[in-house]
């Protein structure tokens, strides 16, 4: 337990003033943030870290995260960034021909797919600090107030298991718990934050962005379990890899962007 508050403490203590600050330097923190989370997911698959494949799916994670006014200066006008990204698909694609199938279609897929999954859930971290630091703040309390209702809620008063062949420690019981705190955290956000959201509204994307954002945690659970690992990395001690922790955040941001409340 001592582990994992001085890992916490000291984990906010480099995110929580660079969200502050915003802009080019939490860009940075954000791209060391999904890389390290794609390699993640790749070190699971057995994939090597340092192979050509890799490199690929790691190029490809980092166009999908560049901010839309950094593309620009980049490409100038002359190549979109799904064009981009498609090129990087093509790219990994290849390299299953170059490497005379020891590099399967089916490892591309993967690779694809990882990268998606990671990059566009990171950057929406970007978006999301970009629209304003309150939305920021209000996604990740809804999140944390999630996760601890749920283990506390759950801990206290949950029998029935929610999906005990995924994540046998989870109940039925935490899951509303998770709900009701992130409820009560979105009704402190419409009275103390201008927000420019209807309470009603805020409340009902609120319990959206609870539920999605368990599904985040089960399906990072759901990889763990397929592929025999504990925690999907071992940066921050006591709490695991980068995805162990910021598994919701993936759902959740890119879910808000597409309710259209930012």
């Amino acid at each position: 337990m001592k582990e994992r508050i001085v890992t916490a403490i000291v984990a906010m203590g480099i995110f929580l003033p660079l969200a502050w600050i915003g802009g080019l330097p939490f860009v940075i923190l954000t791209y060391i943030m999904a890389t390290i989370g794609l390699f993640e997911l790749l070190r699971m698959k057995k994939q090597p870290a340092m192979s050509g494949q890799s490199l690929l799916a790691g190029l490809m994670l980092w166009v999908i995260l560049l901010p839309g006014e950094y593309f620009q200066m980049l490409a100038a006008g002359r190549i979109t960034k799904m064009e981009m990204v498609y090129l990087a698909v093509l790219l990994i694609l290849s390299y299953t021909v170059i490497t005379k199938n020891r590099f399967t279609f089916d490892e591309a897929g993967f690779s694809i797919l990882s990268a998606l999954y990671v990059g566009t859930g990171f950057y929406f971290l970007i978006e999301t600090r970009e629209a304003g630091l309150v939305y920021l703040f209000y996604a990740l309390f809804v999140i944390w107030g999630t996760d601890s209702g749920a283990y506390f809620i759950g801990k206290s008063m949950g029998k029935r298991k929610l999906w005990p062949v995924i994540s046998p420690n989870k109940t039925i019981g935490g899951s509303i718990g998770g709900i009701a705190v992130a409820l009560v955290i979105a009704l402190l956000f419409a009275v103390l934050a201008d927000m420019g959201i209807p309470t009603m509204k805020l409340l009902f994307v609120t319990v959206l962005l609870s539920v999605f954002g368990q599904m985040g945690d089960l399906v990072q659970s759901a990889f763990k379990r397929h592929y025999g690992v504990k925690d999907s990395g071992n940066i921050l001690p006591g709490h695991g890899g980068i995805l162990d922790r910021c598994d919701s955040w993936l759902f959740v941001l890119p879910l808000l962007h597409i309710l259209q409340i930012i």
